[in-house]
């Protein structure tokens, strides 16, 4: 009865051991072999004998074992040459090995663990120790196969999500070029004066959106508007307002209206406001607002009626080198219903010029963790070459915005402009 119990307490501990299934003894002595190749399947193992290091490495080679007992005197190719050759090889898993020897001096032990060695038996060899040493080693490995599995899983995953970014990617540059399409032309004369426009999204896509239209040779409209947020939403959000201001299709542009049937003319900058803050605020499930700052210019007399809706004030900048900002703030569409948009009005002289930003260029943080503001804003602009105007002008001042952000924090919000310049009256 008690011989059976230790049968039963062997065998559930082998059971337990589900990392090593199969053991590799390589010994020159054919007895020593048989000795631990008894107990190894008397545990439930699968054994493979090999009498020489040049013998085992053939097996390796073909179906490397889980467990590995060698002596480490052999004639031939030692249990610690063996060793190292074998830990040479290319492998998918690892493999325990364990060195059996007569030696126990603490530089010979360090010999055997810098081969590769993972643990090691006196000689003989004690059952009850050889079978504690055994599941260390099924512990280590069953460990390790844990990992390897959960690595799998890790790349498995990592690359189903390299091929959801590549996808989203390349949605996202699509997508990037169906905005710009929102913004055909970044510079055009009207007469003798001239609209140019920057857009640099912080990313693929952005919030921001400029844009210019003239319904005859008197007039012209302009804009700058920032949508709240970021991304996608941001962006969605910047198509729509992109169709409520068309400069290609005027009835379908909120800012103008058809008159006796014959022309268009451009409605009231307030009244443009209002007019998409209700829109907006009717749109259900729309939580994005937006500011924006909006002008018209009569080209003949060099009057110009804007509005300021939560928008960065407008840059007057006069042909006598002085400068001053615009309006009085606003509250930014799509916030509150039955908001007043108050209009505001300047004259512009031939050679004045006005600049609509967004606050990409006024919060931007500079490398003192600061924020850029209107005056620094006025300084890059006084910087400026004052022989560039146009798209040449805006690229000038984007470039210098860009040597006095933050390196560490870049480009964290989108930078766009709109740049009127009023050059003469039109006969």
């Amino acid at each position: 009865m008690k011989a059976v119990q230790g049968k039963d307490t062997e065998s559930q501990a082998t059971r337990k051991m589900a990392a090593i299934r199969r053991v590799l003894v390589v010994d020159d002595s054919r007895l020593q072999r048989r000795i631990l190749t008894s107990s190894l399947k008397k545990w439930g193992f699968e054994v493979t004998e090999a009498e020489s290091g040049e013998a085992a490495m053939k097996i390796c080679t073909k179906e490397p074992p889980d467990l590995i007992l060698s002596d480490w005197v052999m004639p031939g190719m030692s249990g610690l040459e063996f060793c190292r050759a074998f830990r040479a090889i290319e492998r998918p898993g690892y493999t325990y090995f364990i060195l059996l020897t007569s030696k126990s001096e603490k530089n010979e032990v360090a010999q055997g663990l810098d081969a590769g060695a993972d643990d090691f038996l006196i000689k003989p060899v004690d059952s009850d120790e050889l079978r504690a040493r055994i599941s260390a080693g099924d512990r280590i490995l069953g460990m390790q196969h844990e990992l390897s599995a959960k690595n799998q899983l890790i790349e498995h995953a990592l690359e189903e999500l390299r091929l959801a970014h590549d996808a989203i990617d390349k949605d996202l540059i699509q997508a990037r070029k169906i905005q710009e399409s929102l913004v055909p032309e970044l510079s055009r004369t009207f007469g003798t004066s001239r609209v140019s426009l920057l857009l640099k999204p912080c990313g693929h896509i952005g919030g921001d959106l400029v844009g210019m239209f003239s319904p005859d040779v008197n007039r012209v409209g302009f804009y700058s508007i920032d949508v709240s947020g970021h991304g996608i939403t941001s962006a969605m959000m910047t198509a729509r307002l992109g169709s409520y201001l068309s400069s290609q299709h005027f009835d379908q542009n909120l800012a103008m209206e058809r008159r006796f049937n014959r022309f268009f003319a451009l409605k009231p900058p307030e009244e443009v406001a209002a007019t998409l803050n209700a829109r907006l605020l009717a749109d259900t499930g729309i939580e994005e607002y937006f500011t924006m700052a909006y002008a018209v210019a009569d080209l003949r007399s060099g009057a110009v009626k804007m509005v300021q809706a939560g928008h960065p004030h407008p840059l007057l900048l006069r042909r006598d080198g002085t400068a001053e900002f615009l309006g009085q703030g606003g509250v930014p569409i799509g916030l509150l219903p039955d908001v007043p948009f108050t209009r505001f009005e300047t004259v512009m002289q031939p050679g004045d010029r006005l600049l609509l930003y967004s606050d990409g260029f006024t919060e931007c943080l500079l490398e003192n963790g600061e924020m850029l503001e209107p005056e620094g804003l006025l300084e890059l602009v006084r910087n400026c070459d004052p022989d560039r105007g146009g798209q040449e002008f805006l690229d000038d001042l984007f470039w210098r915005l860009s040597q006095v952000m933050s390196p560490q924090h870049g480009m964290e919000d989108d930078v766009s402009a709109t740049f009127f310049e009023f050059e003469s009256a039109c006969a």
